[in-house]
């Protein structure tokens, strides 16, 4: 499984990690994917304390990152990077598997899946 996050991202993830309270040295961020958006699929992070036992755990610098393994075919190869700018600022997704994304960047499809999970062929 390789989910890359760029070094401006896992800064502010990591921030948000440590900086939440009681946070345990196996606290990390959970990347999935879920049905919705404007294109089928959306991108999902939020803090987790603990992987759940069927996860993906996956280290980028200084991070623990935890994916599902619903979500897992769709985020392979994924680059998560954080974008600081007058117009826009978030995390920015750059993923191999979407076929195309909407506007906002936040929303993507995947050829002719349906919203389960499936990686297209």
């Amino acid at each position: 499984m390789t989910v890359t996050l760029t070094e401006l991202a896992e800064l502010r993830l990591r921030t948000f990690v440590r900086g939440t309270p009681n946070a345990t040295p196996d606290r990390g961020i959970r990347l999935a994917v879920k049905a919705g958006g404007c294109n089928g699929y959306e991108y999902d992070i939020k803090i987790a304390d603990v992987p759940n036992p069927e996860d993906h755990v996956v280290r980028s610098g200084n991070l623990r990152v935890f994916i599902d393994p619903q979500s897992a075919p769709l985020l392979e190869g994924v680059v998560v990077d954080y974008i600081d700018g007058i117009l826009e600022s978030g995390f920015k997704f750059i993923n191999p598997n979407a076929t195309g994304t909407c506007g906002c960047g936040k929303s993507f499809q995947a050829g002719d899946c349906s919203p389960t999970g499936v990686l297209c062929s």
